[in-house]
């Protein structure tokens, strides 16, 4: 009885990186204007970027049907097979409910995970899964494993402009000008399962220095655990710059590293010139 994995595109884990860990990825729908798109599949996320800094409306994003659930189960129960699906948070879509509605049609090997996460803190949970997959660990040890460990998930993120938080409703056009005018970049985290501001940095190396606090406030990383790093927009020279300002913080783990680029469902929101990390605590 073999292990099967899904989770959705919300985790920036793209079509090439889930062949490589043996999962599947189901990609949420990203509509600009009339277009709708498979997000990762029919929209790579370079593709994602220029369509976004060309348009003046925020694109959508809409969840996966339980239809579209209820298609992968059906091969996992039909072949035997366990499956556990790791969704996008409960907080910001109704992906997590459709789940569980589509898995109420079959057998108890459909195990349903709601990650309270999303974007690479989503990414570096289903990386755990794979871990202990491979370890050779049913569904059911797999979920009993990470459901505890859940809570020590954490992401943080630098926005390069507010832009995208004015196009999306987020903050007003007042707001976005004067942080803008000032290099005001937020940072943020995902708690509770929501996006959270926890603090407002003055240009890019207080927003380095704001990500290194997070990270020892919270106890440090734990390098057994999957470590993501991310960029969103077309160039990762700003991460790089982060990696080389905070390199006492990988120092002896730069190849525990997974790097990824942010994909549609926080791009949207952060634009291009984003940063984040995404890490299991100690």
């Amino acid at each position: 009885m073999a292990v099967r994995i899904i989770t959705d595109s919300a985790s920036d884990i793209s079509q090439e990186k889930a062949k490589e860990w043996g999962i599947t990825v189901l990609p949420l729908k990203v509509r600009f204007g009339d277009e709708e798109f498979l997000d990762g599949v029919t929209l790579s996320s370079t593709d994602f970027y220029k369509k976004l800094v060309e348009t003046d409306e925020i694109p959508k994003t809409s969840q996966i049907s339980p239809f579209d659930y209820s298609e992968e189960f059906r091969k996992a129960d039909e072949a035997g097979d366990e499956l556990i699906y790791f969704s996008l948070s409960s907080g910001v879509s109704g992906s997590y409910q459709s789940a569980c509605i589509a898995a109420g049609d079959f057998s108890d090997n459909i195990h349903i995970v709601d990650t309270k996460q999303f974007c690479i803190s989503e990414y570096v949970i289903v990386q755990r899964a794979v871990q202990l997959r491979d370890q050779g660990l049913n569904a059911k040890e797999i979920v009993d494993t990470i459901t505890p460990e859940l809570k020590k998930a954490h992401v943080i993120a630098v926005f390069d402009t507010l832009e995208y938080l004015k196009l999306g409703g987020r903050i007003s056009s007042a707001a976005a000008f004067a942080g803008n005018i000032l290099m005001i970049k937020p940072v943020i985290t995902i708690e509770d399962g929501v996006v959270k501001v926890i603090g407002k940095a003055r240009g890019s190396k207080n927003g380095h220095n704001m990500l290194m606090e997070f990270v020892k406030k919270t106890g440090g990383i734990d390098y057994d655990k999957p470590t993501c790093l991310a960029y969103s927009g077309f160039s990762d020279e700003m991460l790089k710059k982060y990696v080389e300002d905070s390199k006492a913080l990988y120092e002896g783990h730069e190849n525990d590293i997974q790097y990824a680029v942010a994909g549609a469902t926080i791009g949207t929101y952060t634009g291009p010139g984003a940063i984040a990390l995404a890490y299991f605590e100690k």
